[in-house]
């Protein structure tokens, strides 16, 4: 039960987080800018592709394209989902506290990584783990 308390009662003052969050809505207007233009260059969004009888190097071709637009859009939708999360954090005020152990997350860990929601021992224990 004292852990709990621990936990809510760490905050990083509001007047610290507020450039965090002005930091992270311009990140995530970035990443959802860039998911809409990665999406122009899937060869597949290309409707005449379908109507063609293309050389089997350039359907490879095609599909590579595809496949690394794919990815692309995966990673940026998985960044999307973090900096979410940090921004729902920060407007909770829990933003740079450990998920797990409820301590503050290192300052130097967070302007590298804005997103963390662990501390640097929790993340070893959570990448140890699988």
């Amino acid at each position: 039960m004292m852990a709990k308390t621990k936990k809510e009662s760490i905050r990083f003052p509001a007047n610290v987080l507020a450039p965090v969050g002005v930091f992270l809505q311009s990140r995530l207007q970035g990443l959802l800018k860039r998911k809409k233009e990665i999406l122009k260059e899937d060869p597949f969004r290309d409707t005449s592709r379908t109507l063609d009888n293309a050389a089997t190097d350039i359907e490879a071709d095609e599909q590579f394209g595809h496949a690394r637009v794919s990815a692309i859009r995966k990673e940026l939708t998985r960044g999307i989902i973090q900096v979410r999360k940090a921004l729902t954090r920060v407007k909770l005020g829990k933003y740079g506290i450990c998920e797990e152990c409820g301590q503050m997350i290192d300052t130097d860990r967070l302007a590298i990584l804005p997103t963390a929601t662990l501390c640097l021992t929790h993340e070893k224990k959570k990448t140890q783990a699988k």
